[in-house]
């Protein structure tokens, strides 16, 4: 039983304090305004309400939640007000005191459905109208719109002064063809809400971007969690100092890689030989005698001195950046997509090569991050 009941207290609200004065004090402001200019508009030869309890709510929710369907202008104004309409006809010609008050509130909420107006203060607008014996439809037009009328415009205002979008506008129909910010389309959300069937105190265009940004923040999380070891290739193909440029080469066709990491006997990195560096020593800019300039530089000179480049070691790159293998991707993603790196080195205990990581790799990784967010 105490399982259950705790299960009926409400989450907290998701604001700080700066928001929960902004909506206190938009509130009071909003209902001084209305109450002010429904009292100085009163007839004093008429006496009679100048300002009606239903607007309380509404200004919960114009203040409270600007972005609710139910708290955009419409609702507030044209809802109120047909509710109250509904209110003085059942209490003008619906004599049972007990069917008038159950018809009312009824037919009101029928009615604003039908014209995309539900505001649920307006249920309480049109009991109103029946407990307080309202059958002059002038009510409706005084204190009635003019309270809802004013209050809007106050949330207006307030809102956008207070940095709140509204009125909040609805959701556009994406143009046929157009790209999808979400994994989740437009097609997809209707399909959802069409099952789900029932009102939604939410607008559609929010209900998307809260998507998107679950998705986003989901798919940060997981990339935080992946380290360099996590995706790096373990199963290294790697030079040494004195390989001769014909066996290195032979190693990049053989394995199909474009880079190989230069290492010392204790496993150390010392640099790196990629293709470029091929390329460049082999002056390929050219593409005249390609396949010549290619073999005359990997080709193992017999004699005892020579004027090319024999070794990896000679033509190598010796400022290599590297990562630990428990260093986290999302710190080399700045490497691959800003300093034009391909290949990162992964290092272990003592600084040994335990593995390296490509832009294959960081790809992979990112498109698994994506599914599983």
């Amino acid at each position: 039983m105490w399982a259950w009941l705790r299960a009926l207290w409400p989450a907290p609200l998701a604001i700080d304090t700066a928001e929960r004065l902004r909506v206190v004090c938009g509130a009071g402001l909003g209902i001084a305004i209305t109450a002010w200019l429904g009292l100085l508009l009163q007839s004093g030869a008429t006496p009679g309400p100048w300002l009606v309890a239903p607007l309380g709510a509404t200004a919960v929710l114009v203040f409270g939640v600007p972005n609710s369907p139910m708290a955009q202008p419409w609702p507030v104004v044209g809802g109120t007000a047909l509710s109250a309409l509904v209110g003085v006809v059942c209490a003008r010609w619906v004599a049972a005191p007990l069917l008038a008050l159950s018809l009312a509130v009824a037919l009101a909420i029928a009615l604003m459905l039908a014209t995309r107006s539900l505001h649920p203060p307006g249920g309480a607008a049109a009991l109103t109208a029946v407990l307080a014996g309202q059958t002059d439809f002038r009510f409706v037009l005084f204190p009635v719109l003019l309270n809802a009328l004013v209050l809007a415009l106050a949330g207006v205002f307030y809102n956008r002064a207070t940095g709140r979008r509204y009125p909040h506008p609805q959701l556009v129909p994406k143009a046929a063809g157009g790209a999808e910010k979400s994994w989740v389309s437009e097609g997809d959300l209707n399909a959802v809400l069409a099952r789900y069937n029932q009102v939604l105190d939410v607008s559609r265009d929010d209900l998307q971007a809260l998507i998107e940004q679950a998705e986003l923040h989901a798919y940060r999380r997981k990339l935080a969690d992946i380290r360099c070891a996590d995706i790096m290739s373990r199963d290294l193909v790697t030079a040494e100092y004195g390989t001769p440029l014909q066996d290195a080469w032979a190693l990049l066709r053989q394995h199909r890689i474009k880079a190989l990491p230069v290492v010392d006997r204790a496993f150390r990195v010392i640099g790196i030989v990629t293709l470029a560096d091929f390329m460049r020593e082999a002056d390929l800019d050219l593409h005249e005698g390609f396949d010549r300039k290619l073999r005359a530089l990997i080709r193992w000179s017999r004699t005892v001195h020579s004027n090319k480049p024999e070794v990896v070691g000679q033509i190598m790159s010796r400022t290599v950046r590297v990562a630990s293998a428990e260093r986290h991707i999302v710190d080399l993603v700045p490497l691959f997509s800003d300093t034009g790196h391909h290949h990162i080195p992964i290092l272990g205990d003592k600084e040994k090569l335990v593995g390296i990581i490509t832009q294959s790799d960081l790809v992979r990784a990112l498109c698994r991050a994506g599914d599983a967010a």
